[in-house]
């Protein structure tokens, strides 16, 4: 195993079947609870450790700040019609214009879905209740997996037509669906607006309310933001597009608070770090921003505010392979992942997770 862009090939180059997490733990292991999945721990060229999640107060330190992403999950797959054409789309993100980018997926059976180009343009797809979708242009130049549609009788619909008819989105390494609650977090924070995350800030999925409770006792404090996060490429893999956010001006002090008194800033999720980066100098100061943000992370660009993250495990091809780099850097990601299929960890968003620290964090003799 390698790290991207190395010339020594991908971390893995395929997840055995056996590592993918196809039910939530808590399914898994009857009884136990969300924190029930594994940590896995790395920092720069040690060896990475392997712990229980309910061990995490343990591993942090007072002053540690975690960053958390506050947006709820929607129910955003909903079935539908093209013409004679059976279809289910996946509401991705609202414009500020009214309309939303939207994913065309085909029904393979069994709840799963595979890949199907997007419009053409002016196609009027067919949803519950009498309600339409016109398409109109691909949300990218070039590209034709997500497009903005155009709701009938209006933008507010959708967030009715999710309530009523929308499920969470699935793909083909689960088991079976799931309820919406299944895909919340404990940091969910439901807008008045309706809008909400496509797919789950899946890193929080582990947080139970009692371990948020030792964490605060040990002097753990907890930074929230909002990033909308859209749908994911399963088959491509394609960098991500412009998302929602918003960083409260409370967030950013506590974060510039804590890198002042020497304590990390650890985000909980790629969407917690794409948005405190967004709104963060190069000096790596945090003031309050919102907005859409277009910001790739990436080992060139490296992070300014974030010592350290707490996410997923990906697969071989994922872009937000590069942001690991950029906070840990090649070798901790490389020696993680080994280690990760070494001890079966499993992937995806019922699987374990990944502490990344920075190699000269804070703390260095400690976690």
């Amino acid at each position: 195993m390698g790290a991207p862009g190395d010339g020594a090939g991908p971390y893995i180059t395929d997840i055995p079947p056996e590592l993918l997490a196809r039910v939530p733990v808590e399914q898994r292991m009857p009884g136990r609870g969300r924190d029930a999945v594994r940590l896995l721990v790395s920092r720069g060229r040690a060896e990475p450790s392997l712990h229980a999640f309910r061990e995490l107060p343990d591993l942090l330190r007072a002053g540690d700040v975690l960053v958390v992403n506050t947006s709820a999950t929607l129910a955003a797959a909903v079935d539908a019609r093209l013409g004679g054409e059976e279809l289910v789309v996946h509401f991705s993100t609202r414009g500020d214009d009214g309309r939303w980018a939207v994913e065309l997926r085909v029904p393979t059976g069994g709840g799963t879905t595979g890949p199907r180009p997007g419009g053409p343009a002016g196609a009027v797809v067919e949803l519950a209740g009498g309600r339409r979708l016109v398409l109109e242009e691909p949300l990218a130049a070039g590209a034709d997996r997500l497009w903005w549609g155009r709701p009938s009788p209006g933008p507010y619909a959708v967030p009715e037509l999710l309530r009523e008819q929308g499920r969470p989105i699935r793909y083909a390494y689960t088991e079976r669906d799931q309820p919406l609650s299944a895909y919340q977090t404990v940091f969910a924070v439901p807008a008045a607006d309706g809008a909400g995350s496509a797919e789950m800030p899946s890193a929080g999925r582990p947080f139970t309310a009692e371990l948020v409770a030792r964490l605060v006792s040990r002097g753990v404090q907890f930074a929230p933001l909002t990033l909308h996060t859209g749908v994911a490429s399963q088959e491509a893999h394609e960098p991500p597009y412009p998302e929602r956010y918003a960083v409260p001006g409370a967030t950013a002090a506590l974060v510039n608070a804590a890198r002042a008194g020497g304590g990390r800033v650890i985000a909980v999720g790629t969407t917690a770090v794409r948005a405190l980066e967004s709104a963060a100098d190069e000096r790596g100061v945090v003031r309050a921003a919102g907005g859409w943000t277009d910001l790739v992370v990436t080992p060139e660009r490296g992070v300014r505010a974030v010592d350290g993250l707490l996410t997923g495990l990906h697969e071989p091809e994922a872009s937000h392979l590069l942001m690991l780099e950029a906070v840990a850097g090649r070798a901790a990601v490389r020696l993680g992942y080994a280690r990760a299929v070494a001890e079966l960890c499993l992937w995806h968003e019922f699987g374990d997770v990944h502490l990344l620290l920075r190699e000269d964090s804070r703390h260095a003799s400690h976690c």
